[in-house]
């Protein structure tokens, strides 16, 4: 038990508890959404979407993005009509909550972890599994992620199956942000831990084994968070910022995260074939998420790029601040030189973004466009909440927005049209979940490809809130 008394947490102060992030605790069968315009006939398939949501008033603490039970939302599509379900990811420590009928475990800062007489001796001493980040099918298996942990398998009607270790090769789990490789069918993993090894590394085939178990990563000494990764023909592409778990303060009610901007980033190209990984550094930033990588020339030695959205510093929990000037995450260009050790960055859009996303069938390839959430500059927004989506050319440099108005609007995923017509960057729509600020009704939004600025082609009106969350996939009825 923590040394943080839990009456130091008032809920219904956290400003991600409320409005559009609110948790729901109704979940929902099957049921036939009434669309407004038309959804494109040909698109077959299903959307699923992954996010934090306390099934019980959170204890101790609470911090988003990264407490709080997952909870998947779906939308099926087929023949025109759509369908929605949602339901908690149960992991034990979720079923004993549930028994229970109230929270158990308290938030990642509070430490606070019940005794074997309230869930018994399997689950007592342990912290609660948190699969509630993201959402990958690979193999067959349909996974909700975790930070940095075993993920959950779930079924098409988004029945937890149970914990995922692949057979026992992969026991300490794996990233949030696996990569699969669209033309291998691998998938690359990284895993953090408090625990040495701090960091490891693994590929799984495309028949779901694990074709090479977990792989510390050198000179890594001390645990440190890593949120996503980026993947090429030839390497992982690791970015190292220097966001450093300190238990020591977490247990003395402190962050249980330090930002130390002296130690400056490194990004760590890991080749795939298991050599020695090449290291570069620089000044210090954040990365949440990735846009893609790839190398670019077939030679040995050809440049790494690195598309992603750059913070100038982590703010996550109440350690992590850092300085006084302004928070910024902008679109960049990372260029990096695996002979000389180099690399430079290039500012490609300074607009406020997140959630980037891109064709997924070119993850690892040179991509063209990226289609990421922002803001219109209304000034009552919160970390993670936003009004617009907009789309970057990375061969012309243009830009189309569209503005949401008074939906806060989620990560937006790609699903490419079926058909002859479909290829790279091609025929396809957008899609997302989005709330109405002011009467809290969601709705499930796909947007053309070729115009997406003209706003969707489709809405549909789901029956129960969806909070805003985070990570998402759209899992064609044939799976590539």
């Amino acid at each position: 038990m923590s040394a943080r008394a839990t009456t130091d947490f008032d809920p219904t102060r956290v400003p991600h508890l409320s409005g559009p992030f609110a948790p729901v605790t109704d979940e929902v069968g099957a049921v036939d959404l009434e669309i407004t315009g038309e959804l494109p006939a040909a698109l077959a398939g299903t959307y699923v979407r992954n996010g934090p949501n306390p099934r019980f008033t959170p204890i101790g603490s609470y911090l988003y993005p990264l407490d709080g039970d997952g909870m998947l939302h779906a939308v099926h599509i087929a023949d025109g009509r759509a369908r929605y379900l949602n339901r908690f990811v149960r992991t034990p420590a979720l079923v004993a909550e549930e028994k229970a009928g109230r929270a158990l475990w308290g938030g990642l800062e509070s430490m606070i972890i019940p005794e074997a007489g309230a869930v018994g001796p399997d689950l007592a001493g342990t912290f609660k599994d948190l699969p509630d980040i993201n959402v990958v099918r690979h193999a067959g298996r349909m996974l909700a992620l975790a930070e940095a942990a075993c993920p959950y398998r779930f079924d098409a009607d988004l029945r937890t199956l149970g914990r995922e270790d692949f057979e026992g090769a992969l026991p300490a789990g794996i990233t949030a942000h696996p990569k699969i490789d669209p033309v291998t069918g691998e998938m690359a993993v990284f895993c953090y831990a408090l625990e040495p090894p701090y960091l490891t590394w693994s590929l799984i085939g495309p028949d779901g084994r694990v074709s090479r178990g977990p792989t510390p990563l050198a000179g890594v000494d001390e645990p440190l968070m890593i949120h996503d990764m980026a993947l090429t023909a030839r390497y992982l592409v690791l970015v190292l910022a220097p966001a450093f778990f300190d238990l020591d303060a977490a247990m003395a009610g402190g962050s249980f995260l330090a930002w130390r901007p002296e130690r400056g980033t490194q990004i760590v190209l890991v080749p795939r074939d298991g050599g020695p990984p090449v290291r570069v550094r620089d000044d210090a930033f954040w990365m949440w998420h990735s846009v893609n990588a790839y190398d670019d020339g077939a030679q040995p030695q050809a440049p790494v790029v690195l598309d992603y959205v750059e913070w100038n510093r982590l703010t996550v929990g109440p350690g992590t601040g850092g300085g006084s000037d302004p928070v910024t995450a902008r679109l960049v260009r990372a260029r990096i030189d695996p002979a000389g050790g180099r690399m430079s960055r290039t500012v490609l859009d300074d607009a406020r973004v997140e959630f980037p996303r891109i064709d997924d069938r070119l993850i690892g390839r040179r991509h063209r466009r990226t289609a990421l959430a922002t803001g219109t500059g209304r000034t009552d927004l919160l970390a993670g909440e936003y009004d617009a989506l907009r789309w970057y050319d990375l061969d012309s440099g243009a830009t189309e927005v569209w503005d949401a108005g008074d939906l806060a609007v989620g990560e937006p995923v790609f699903a490419p049209e079926p058909g002859p017509q479909a290829g790279a960057d091609g025929h396809g729509y957008w899609m997302t979940f989005a709330t109405d600020r002011t009467d809290g009704t969601s709705w499930f939004l796909v947007l053309p490809a070729e115009d997406p600025a003209a706003g969707p082609v489709a809405r549909a009106r789901i029956p129960v809130r969806v909070p805003l969350g985070l990570h998402g996939a759209w899992l064609p009825t044939e799976e590539p």
